[in-house]
């Protein structure tokens, strides 16, 4: 879904002081050596560098994020969109919640299939957010965009400490099964699972734009927190495609082992 030009976002985003956009990029959108020099300095923009650090790829309109970022300021968050226009919008309600001298966020224009080239190890963060993203379910071809494809999940790996987790809420069942296997074959273990959110009552769950809709159409929202292990993938994620024979023999299995859990 394509947002409208929105002529105020870049000049808002331009003065906003939490607001950063690394630059120049190489051919093709790919990141040229000098985004290099920001790595292993995101702690140090926050007035608090030794707290803990979330990132949020694909933030959106920031509606569920400004009132994370509100309610919790002792956590250090990073949120990421690849559209100055979402972007502004988030600014906006971040702001409107937080007021303008919010200290616990860094709002972060870039492409997130690039992401990993803008962090070092000094920048590990213990979770990472994935809602409601692209799901990509048109055209095989197009499974290598979503924001749980294993390249993607390599990259996430060298973005967080050990044992971090990632939470990820979708409203496309497809997306949810194809990527319970990503997580599993990326060495991600599933620590809670629900293919009904609002109905679990697992909280805190701060609900978005895209997440009110849905649940007011009755479509349920599945939900998993998945840890990493220290399992690192052994195979080449650029070059992976999920056939349907793999595709059942792994969520037999997972499923086989989420009714051995529910059991004991």
């Amino acid at each position: 879904m394509h947002m409208r030009l929105k002529k105020w976002a870049r000049p808002e985003l331009a003065a906003c002081p939490f607001f950063v956009e690394p630059r120049p990029q190489g051919a093709y959108g790919a990141p040229g050596p000098e985004l290099a020099v920001f790595r292993n300095t995101w702690r140090q923009r926050f007035p608090n560098p030794d707290a803990p650090i979330h990132l949020e790829m694909g933030c959106g309109k920031g509606v569920s994020t400004a009132q994370m970022i509100a309610e919790n300021p002792g956590i250090n968050y990073i949120i990421c969109d690849i559209s100055p226009d979402v972007l502004g919008v988030a600014r906006r309600n971040i702001v409107r919640a937080c007021g303008e001298n919010v200290a616990n966020v860094m709002i972060l224009l870039t492409d997130i299939a690039f992401i990993g080239s803008l962090f070092g190890e000094e920048d590990l963060a213990e979770r990472i957010y994935i809602h409601f993203c692209n799901p990509w379910t048109e055209r095989t071809r197009q499974e290598k965009r979503r924001l749980t494809h294993p390249r993607q999940l390599i990259q996430y790996r060298d973005l967080l400490r050990p044992g971090g987790e990632i939470w990820f809420k979708t409203d496309d069942e497809i997306l949810f099964q194809d990527s319970r296997i990503y997580f599993e074959l990326c060495g991600f273990h599933c620590d809670y699972m629900t293919r009904d959110l609002h109905a679990s009552g697992f909280q805190p769950n701060y609900i978005t734009e895209h997440e009110q809709r849905f649940t007011e159409e009755g479509i349920p929202i599945r939900f998993g927190i998945f840890r990493m292990t220290e399992a690192a993938p052994s195979f080449d994620p650029t070059r992976f495609r999920l056939t349907p024979g793999l595709r059942k023999m792994i969520l037999a299995k997972l499923d086989a082992e989420t009714g051995k859990q529910e059991n004991e």
